[in-house]
């Protein structure tokens, strides 16, 4: 299958899948035109990295546990426990900003914002 074609048939831009392919998340072999050939499963994988990125996976965990996942028939268990990290994740990171909104909102009128929040009232 020919780029022009994974295009079509998976929908991400054609800048995404050179740079999958860079990220060594899609293969394929090159035609003596320079042309990448893959195999046919190839818009179905390239629809689950885009679906994993959305989610939050970067390249590089995708590309991790990418063929785990495809390959393993405990598949759906390893993908729940890398989707309940994630809400960890999230969890955190949103604490985390609720934290900074409360320090930034006890600056705001201050006269002095960019004081060490001690210094500032």
């Amino acid at each position: 299958m020919l780029i022009g074609e994974w295009v079509r048939a998976s929908q991400p831009e054609q800048a995404h899948l050179r740079f999958y392919e860079r990220m060594g998340l899609v293969t394929g072999r090159r035609l003596p035109n320079g042309y990448c050939d893959s195999p046919p499963e190839a818009p179905i994988w390239l629809q689950y990295v885009h679906t994993a990125q959305k989610l939050g996976f970067s390249p590089a965990e995708t590309a991790q546990h990418g063929e785990d996942l495809r390959n393993s028939p405990g598949s759906a268990d390893a993908l729940s426990a890398l989707l309940a990290e994630k809400f960890q994740l999230i969890d955190a990171r949103m604490a985390e900003l609720t934290a900074l909104r409360a320090d930034l909102e006890t600056r705001v009128g201050t006269g002095y914002p960019l004081r060490a929040a001690q210094q500032v009232g």
